[in-house]
């Protein structure tokens, strides 16, 4: 069955344009809550959001379908995603959502479904819910005595700060560490600065006044320029940048310069394997990770498993196959022995670790390989056009071959947009910079015959 509605993170679109309408959000409030409806107990749903202008309506929307399926809804308010999958097992509830576009502009909104083991739901789950959307459910609806009841419990998001503040090593505190922290405008802004000030630091916020409108915008991991500057400006420490929703992290060091997930991912193993911790044998990976990376562990003889592009892949992969690290370059980072999806206030919790374990600095820390020069760039086609034609297969076996023994080459069309991405990665920038525009050039060539 072709998703309709489901994309590789739940269901996401502009607010009052499909799908991303309060009917819509209804439906699935229905839709859901029918599938999860089993047993005689008496059902819950948990309900968090970011700070967005359209959270409200889809929020009221999202009771509207819960309750009128006969579950009973848990409003959490303002919370980060991972608080919402860990409150959803917590607080032993059928179902978890987030309501959230994560690092998109606010004008985009999203709705995340979790499970009760607070793991994100399989496509085979998704695929049941499209197929309800599309039917009449009043026959779904609960009787007028079984309709469910809302609550605001806002005092719950203590719960995740608890939560997160547990994951730091007992032997660590923050006491003498300066952090700078950017909350995106977005769903952390209350519980990331207090969480950091409650573990000791000196904490100076940034992003942390939201309106409605202004989550992402010119703050958080996307657009980290104003921490650069506040790391400078207060001579923090660090610098920890969140997005809109939390469950990605980036770090800017005491010198203002940016660390991004494959460094961070590095520390992480890089630690937890000397304590032991580390399960498997090395981390799970997407396959936009840096080739600096995997020569990067395999140097201390861990290995680099990579799954294609998105969050829930990574963790798929790292259930099925035993393993407690995994993330993307982005900044997602996944560790399972603490949370069920990406977190970015635990991630940078075990980066601080770090940081006062070995008394050294956030860059010395932080600085575990040198990148391998890596070229990313986009060709619009119709939708569609397959990379299948003879000329670009043979153009891309020709780049595979003269990378083959220092570069990396990837090619695969976008899962939202009419593009193909075309990527390359290798110890000579010049040659990697050639490579990715004699491609560009030939599925263009392609593309205007087509």
């Amino acid at each position: 069955m072709k998703r309709k509605y489901f994309g590789t993170d739940g269901i996401r679109g502009q607010s009052n344009l499909f799908p991303m309408t309060p009917d819509l959000a209804m439906r699935v409030g229905v839709a859901v809550g029918t599938i999860f409806r089993n047993g005689a107990h008496r059902h819950r749903v948990v309900i968090g959001k970011d700070t967005r202008l359209s959270g409200y309506m889809l929020e009221n929307a999202l009771v509207a379908g819960f309750t009128a399926a006969g579950l009973d809804v848990f409003l959490l308010g303002p919370i980060p995603t991972p608080g919402v999958a860990m409150l959803t097992r917590s607080l032993r509830a059928d179902i978890g959502v987030m309501i959230s576009a994560s690092h998109n502009p606010f004008e985009d909104n999203g709705i995340k479904l979790f499970g009760p083991d607070g793991y994100k739901l399989s496509d085979e789950m998704e695929g049941q819910i499209e197929e309800l959307l599309e039917k009449d459910m009043t026959a779904q609806l609960a009787k007028s005595q079984e309709i469910g009841r809302a609550k605001r419990v806002e005092g719950d998001i203590y719960r995740y700060i608890e939560h997160a503040k547990r994951t730091l090593p007992r032997d660590v505190t923050l006491q003498g560490l300066r952090v700078a922290i950017d909350c995106a405008n977005g769903a952390a802004y209350k519980v990331a600065p207090l969480a950091l000030w409650e573990l000791g630091a000196d904490v100076v916020t940034i992003g942390n006044e939201p309106n409605g409108i202004n989550i992402n915008l010119d703050c958080g991991s996307t657009h980290p320029e104003a921490l650069q500057k506040k790391v400078h400006e207060v001579r923090a420490d660090i610098g920890i940048a969140l997005d809109g929703d939390a469950d990605r992290v980036l770090i800017v060091d005491e010198h203002g310069k940016i660390v991004d997930g494959d460094q961070l991912m590095a520390v992480i193993a890089d630690s937890w394997a000397a304590e032991g911790m580390l399960s498997g044998d090395g981390i799970v990976a997407t396959v936009m990770s840096n080739l600096g990376l995997e020569r990067y562990l395999k140097g201390r003889s861990l290995n680099l498993h990579r799954t294609k592009v998105g969050d829930r892949y990574v963790v798929e992969h790292m259930r099925q196959n035993g393993f407690n690290v995994g993330g993307e370059q982005s900044g997602h980072i996944v560790l399972s022995d603490f949370g069920t999806t990406g977190d970015g206030l635990v991630a940078a919790l075990q980066i601080l670790a770090c940081v006062k374990r070995q008394g050294k600095s956030v860059s010395e820390v932080c600085h575990r390989f040198d990148p391998v020069p890596q070229v990313l760039k986009n060709v619009r086609v119709s939708s569609g056009m397959s990379l299948e034609n003879v000329t670009v297969r043979q153009a891309i076996a020709d780049a595979e071959a003269e990378l083959a023994k220092s570069g990396r080459l990837l090619i695969r069309p976008s899962g939202t947009e009419p593009l193909i991405r075309v990527m390359a990665e290798g110890d000579d920038r010049e040659q990697v910079e050639r490579i990715v525009d004699e491609l560009i050039s030939v599925i263009s060539a392609v593309r205007n015959v087509a």
